[in-house]
């Protein structure tokens, strides 16, 4: 499956701006199952620099600089995709929790040593007694890794609802879960605080998630949307995608941006600007797929 994506953020101000700086996480990753064929990125008012560099975690980053005095930025990435055929079998079905998190504790190769920092908590996925015991729900002693997370995922789609209205981007986690209301970063947060409670290495992923319109109806413009979801390492297998909104593991319908401890790891574009006043901004997202 081959995507065209279009995303487009417009920053508008209500006082003008004299420079903005700027970090992007707005190129596809290319990895395993997914291979990013072009990206390119167009910014108005024009920069006056456009550099890259890969993160720590191996994100390309877009580095940017508007020198120009403005009050309205748009920052356009336009990207084509393509997602490779997952395998028939997804993982080993007999790996259970408490084997992944002894191997965590006392890593063995280098693959469980480097997921072993993703068990930290981090300042958006601060574990708790509530949650811990949440979890517990789900990972009962002997249960396989892959089975305890397909029921948490399913927990988190069932009792919590899905409010845009809810939450910001600084919205504790401890409130999302005794409210039982988020989006999907609220989600996928919940669920790695939940996770790393019992010592097992998951890490968040943001991308793009294809919305198909009703049957009979046209698709509309920029109706797709920016998304997030978890990754969970399993042993002798590697990082295994679920979606806690959506309650599915993301086949050729997602497609992987960055990943990160937390959304703070992998903001799609923040930056600095002097002047501005408040602003307002709009995201807008196009997945068309290519036909061969």
């Amino acid at each position: 499956m081959k995507y065209q994506i279009k995303h487009v953020t417009t920053y508008q101000y209500n006082e003008k701006v004299s420079l903005s700086q700027n970090h992007a996480r707005l190129t596809p990753q290319t990895n395993q199952y997914q291979r990013c064929l072009s990206h390119q990125l167009e910014i108005m008012p024009n920069a006056d620099y456009l550099v890259y560099f890969q993160d720590y975690f191996n994100n390309q980053v877009s580095v940017f600089e508007v020198p120009t005095m403005h009050e309205q930025m748009v920052v356009t990435a336009s990207s084509e995709v393509e997602i490779l055929p997952l395998p028939q079998t997804l993982a080993d079905p007999q790996v259970t929790w408490e084997q992944t998190r002894d191997q965590l504790q006392q890593p063995v190769n280098l693959a469980s040593l480097q997921a072993a920092e993703f068990c930290l908590p981090t300042f958006a996925t601060q574990p708790n007694a509530e949650l811990r015991n949440y979890a517990f729900q789900s990972f009962v002693p002997g249960r396989s890794i892959v089975a305890g997370c397909e029921d948490l995922m399913a927990r988190i789609f069932n009792e919590f609802t899905f409010d845009p209205e809810f939450s910001t981007t600084n919205t504790p986690v401890s409130e999302v879960f005794e409210h039982k209301r988020g989006v999907c970063q609220d989600f996928a947060h919940l669920a790695l605080s939940c996770l790393r409670s019992l010592g097992l290495a998951a890490r968040y992923v943001s991308g793009y998630i294809e919305t198909l319109p009703p049957p009979g109806q046209e698709k509309l413009e920029g109706a797709d949307a920016t998304h997030a979801w978890i990754a969970l390492y399993v042993p002798d297998w590697g990082w295994l995608d679920f979606d806690p909104t959506n309650n599915l593991q993301p086949t050729e319908q997602h497609v992987t941006l960055a990943i990160g401890r937390d959304f703070w790891d992998v903001t799609p574009l923040k930056g600095i600007m002097f002047g501005g006043g408040s602003h307002q901004l709009q995201v807008a997202v196009d997945m068309k797929r290519v036909v061969d």
